[in-house]
């Protein structure tokens, strides 16, 4: 048994179980990445201290300095075992009699038990502490501005704001550099419209089809398989993209036919490239406070919004632009018991968190294979992939359920990067930009340094570069 995959599973089960009990645990894209950047760090760690430095064809040089080295015959599965359970317990302290049932289940043999469990636990205990200062997601003492252009909520949902202190407040995990992005298109620009029409068109709630302008096609039954498959936003049994992504990996690594070594130190890349995209794309979501399409297209006019101003030459009329009834597909509220609303995620809409984890995890993963290029790949060349959004039990919110769905990828991670960044647009609830910009055809222009996409593998990049390492960059204030 690989110890590593045993305990990733372990750790994407909680993430599914904390969205779905109600105990409020790790919730959201930025916890559930911060949650799972923790596990895989504490247990790479145990794994690496055990294993020796360096290790060779994987070199596994220690992420946190200072590590105690532990007794000559330790089991590294002990010390994985160790590590995993003992995060997992503190973050997710409702599901321990769980991980206790996963720990026995593991059916640890040999020698060094007690001395890798030891050692497993220091580890684990030395990396909490490092994040114990770590912000929440709280949005108390958030104000939010009435501004045009600036984020509000939803306004089919009640909601909050997820997480606006977090990114400017948190440390990173592993980046060398606050990596930040340029402004996206300004409200009203060339770039700006035509995202609006498209995501006005692409997705629009299917009850409102019919009101769409002349010259806007709707969106297809490709489209919208599109945009559900890659959602995950926080649903009961789905959990959050970190999830997904983690699950899109382990198909990667089983088919690599990876060794433990290999899949140490891959996991703990990709959840440290997770983490830290979590801190970034918050800093930049609410530094940028861009709103989203419900309200944008809703309030295009400038007659319509908190700042409103009438009409100076007697005339009503509003803009092309405008649609004052306009309403997205949504984010799905999948598994919902209640059959609730899809939604608008309540934070900025620039840049996109999918398209940053969803490249900081794929990316990561590609430069782990030797593969540098910003291109297609083959890394999934006779894979194909289950979303559990539609694995044929899911339900939507309505409840029926979703037919199971096997999707290949022919251009490999980066096919899935693009689609991934292009499938909220099919939700209706990000401009195109948030996830790169666009050429004059449509396509991705990857030489901006626009969206999450940019950012995401701007994250990969710099963590693999510069080696896994403890962070030595601080808050942004």
């Amino acid at each position: 048994m690989d110890p590593i995959l045993y305990w990733n599973e372990v750790a994407l089960e909680a993430n599914r179980v904390s969205h779905t009990n109600g105990k409020d645990e790790q919730t959201g894209p930025t916890l559930s990445s911060r949650a799972l950047a923790i596990v895989h760090l504490a247990m790479y760690d145990a794994y690496a201290g055990v294993r020796g430095n360096p290790f060779t064809p994987v070199n596994l040089s220690p992420y946190l300095p200072g590590l105690p080295t532990p007794q000559p015959n330790a089991s590294a599965a002990a010390a994985v075992a160790a590590a995993a359970h003992t995060t997992l317990s503190s973050l997710f302290p409702s599901q321990k009699s769980f991980f206790d049932l996963k720990y026995a289940q593991a059916n640890l043999e040999g020698d060094g038990l007690a001395e890798g469990y030891a050692f497993g636990v220091t580890v684990a205990q030395m990396l909490l502490a490092k994040r114990q200062e770590d912000p929440n997601a709280s949005d108390a003492g958030y104000i939010a501005s009435l501004a045009r252009g600036a984020h509000r909520p939803d306004p089919d949902n009640l909601q909050g704001f997820y997480a606006p202190f977090y990114g400017a407040k948190s440390r990173g995990f592993a980046i060398t550099n606050r990596h930040e992005l340029d402004a996206p298109p300004t409200p009203g620009s060339p770039e700006y419209i035509n995202a609006l029409r498209q995501v006005r068109a692409k997705g629009i709630k299917p009850e409102l089809t019919a009101t769409l302008p002349a010259g806007l096609s709707a969106r297809t039954a490709d489209e919208t398989l599109i945009g559900i498959y890659w959602g995950y936003d926080g649903a009961a049994e789905l959990g959050t993209p970190p999830r997904l992504y983690n699950q899109i990996v382990r198909t990667v690594a089983i088919a690599q036919n990876n060794n433990t070594d290999q899949n140490a130190r891959l996991f703990a890349l990709v959840n440290a490239a997770m983490g830290d995209a979590g801190i970034l794309a918050w800093d930049q979501k609410y530094l940028y406070d861009l709103w989203r399409p419900v309200v944008g297209i809703r309030e295009d006019d400038p007659s319509l919004g908190p700042t409103a101003i009438g009409s100076t030459n007697g005339s009503n009329s509003l803009s092309e632009n405008s649609d004052p009834n306009w309403l997205p597909l949504g984010a799905p509220k999948s598994n919902s018991k209640t059959m609730e609303k899809n939604f608008t995620p309540p934070f900025p809409a620039y840049p996109s968190g999918h398209a940053t984890f969803g490249a900081a995890a794929l990316h990561i993963t590609r430069l782990f294979y030797g593969i540098n290029s910003r291109s297609d790949d083959d890394l999934f060349k006779g894979l194909v992939f289950v979303s559990d959004e539609f694995n044929g039990t899911t339900r939507d919110n309505k409840g029926t359920a979703r037919p199971r769905h096997a999707r290949s990828f022919p251009g490999g991670l980066w096919d899935m990067i693009i689609e991934n960044g292009l499938s909220r647009v099919f939700l209706g609830v990000h401009w195109v930009f948030d996830a790169f910009a666009v050429d004059s055809s449509g396509n991705p222009d990857l030489s901006h340094n626009i969206g999450g996409v940019p950012l995401g593998l701007t994250i990969a990049e710099d963590i693999y570069n510069n080696g896994l390492n403890l962070s030595t960059v601080g808050p942004r204030n």
